[in-house]
């Protein structure tokens, strides 16, 4: 139990009250609890303040516009009224506060893509140093601790909680996905960073954001609000975008070490060699040459490894303790994946690649590894971004020898439209005769790899880690690396 003081808010008319814990839904309310009832895309929160007094809730938070939706229930209630300018951000620091301790040292990453790489292999570093360190994001909380998410960033409660749970086993070091969304919505506030990244910026989340400049806008929270002015940036210099990154961390005085093949770049990465099964870097720290073995797939591998190493060194490590960890860094799950290999030797990948961008860089990336032909398998998300769905096919069809597409997950929309859409982008993009719609996503993989000849290869895009396929309100079970092992041992007679 903490008062209102202690979790820094001050309520209407000086009134104090005893909070006995947090909560964004008014259904799990109980007595003395703090409801926040926050502004919606859809409905605000307001609306649920009558519930929440019901149950008995000590005090309410919420903007001026939450306080008048309810302002008859509140009149007649004695819980005691915060209203906040941005309730979403009050929210967040009375969650660090009211949970307490987070592991000592916490870095973020942002970025249209490699986010969950980035972070991953951060917390391969750690381990790799002998440190107690989590990466929190997609994937949900993997490392020294482990807990699943529903969010790549949750939402304030959720993510405070498990920040100090991860703190009381034992965990010291953790590396944040930071989204788009997650940053709009204020979730991050209240966590103190050591580091922050950038990757990079494309297209995606625009049924959200709607315009390229809010999306860019969002991602920046991460280093004009919730980086603190002595802390560190790490950019990827080579993003086009990276110039007003970097001029908005000048003009904060934060530190910032580049990253990437710029030659402004503090860690540079000046040259590769690929072979099908990694690649070799060179790369220069503050002038200094290194050589490392990386067992990744695609030359963007690489670029996420410096920007993980970046973090890992911002936040404290020795720079040659950190490059020598960099060999025994392994690929992260969904992410350029190897799934499965062909009796013919003809590798089966699995991707995470959902956006165009993401599709073309994963595409161009195994060029260099693949000897024979790439198929690619690919689809679009149904109730997201709709702009991004022919610009994914033209990606595919732009970059791979043969397109498949298919289904994602089509959540409420007819999976046929998404198809189409998708379809009209490959083919205003590439020959029509190496690409084929293939509605049922088991069914096209079993073809995509049924296609694959002596050093070709194919790439299994948009779902990568998911362990099921959404249609409708259902979750159906899926999993494209099992469904490509499945379909390679059904093909070379194995079961």
């Amino acid at each position: 139990m903490k008062s209102l003081a202690e979790l820094g808010l001050r309520a209407q008319g000086g009134r104090e009250a005893q909070i006995t814990g947090l909560a964004v839904d008014s259904r799990e309310v109980k007595p003395g609890f703090l409801f926040a009832a926050l502004p919606g895309a859809k409905v605000h929160g307001g609306e649920f303040i009558q519930y929440a007094l019901r149950m008995k809730a000590g005090a309410i938070l919420t903007d001026a516009e939450g306080a008048r939706i309810a302002a008859a229930e509140l009149a007649a209630s004695d819980a005691a009224l915060i209203v906040a300018q941005d309730p979403r951000q009050a929210l967040a620091q009375t969650a660090s506060l009211w949970f307490g301790a987070h592991p000592a040292t916490v870095v973020a990453v942002t970025g249209t893509n490699g986010k969950t790489s980035v972070s991953t292999f951060c917390r391969q570093i750690w381990e790799e140093l002998g440190i107690a360190g989590v990466n929190l994001g997609t994937t949900g909380v993997e490392g020294a601790w482990s807990h699943p998410l529903k969010h790549t960033t949750p939402e304030p409660i959720t993510l405070h909680r498990v920040m100090a749970e991860a703190a009381k086993n034992g965990v010291t070091h953790v590396a944040m996905e930071a989204s788009s969304h997650g940053l709009d919505q204020r979730r991050l506030d209240g966590v103190l960073l050591a580091a922050a990244g950038f990757s990079n910026f494309s297209q995606d989340h625009l049924d959200y954001h709607h315009t390229f400049e809010a999306y860019f806008a969002a991602k920046m929270g991460l280093f004009n609000r919730v980086l603190s002015d002595d802390g560190v940036a790490v950019i990827n210099l080579d993003d086009p975008k990276s110039a007003e990154v970097v001029a908005i961390c000048a003009a904060r005085g934060q530190e910032v070490i580049g990253v990437g093949r710029h030659p402004n770049a503090r860690l540079r990465l000046t040259g590769q060699r690929f072979d099908a099964t990694g690649q070799e870097v060179l790369f220069e720290w503050q002038g200094r040459a290194r050589q490392a073995r990386l067992a990744l797939i695609g030359g963007f591998q690489a670029e996420n490894v410096l920007l993980a190493a970046g973090l890992v060194i911002a936040a404290g490590a020795d720079p040659a303790d950190v490059f020598d960890t960099l060999p025994h860094l392994t690929t992260v799950r969904g992410r350029m994946e190897l799934a499965a290999t062909r009796d013919n030797g003809a590798a089966v990948f699995v991707d995470y690649a959902h956006t165009p961008d993401a599709v073309e860089t994963a595409l161009k990336a195994m060029r260099p590894h693949v000897m024979g032909r790439i198929v690619v398998i690919v689809g679009a998300g149904g109730d997201r971004d709709t702009a991004k769905r022919p610009l994914m096919g033209a990606a595919a069809a732009q970059n791979a020898d043969t397109v498949i597409v298919t289904d994602d997950n089509p959540r409420s929309e007819e999976p046929s439209a998404i198809r189409a859409a998708v379809m009209a982008g490959a083919l205003a993009a590439g020959g029509s005769d190496s690409i084929t719609e293939v509605g049922d996503r088991a069914e096209a993989i079993l073809r995509g790899v049924d296609m694959l000849g002596a050093g070709d290869a194919l790439l299994i895009a948009g779902k990568g880690h998911e362990p099921g396929q959404i249609v409708g309100d259902t979750v159906l079970p899926f999993d494209d690396v099992e469904q490509a092992s499945v379909a390679v041992a059904a093909l070379e007679g194995r079961i």
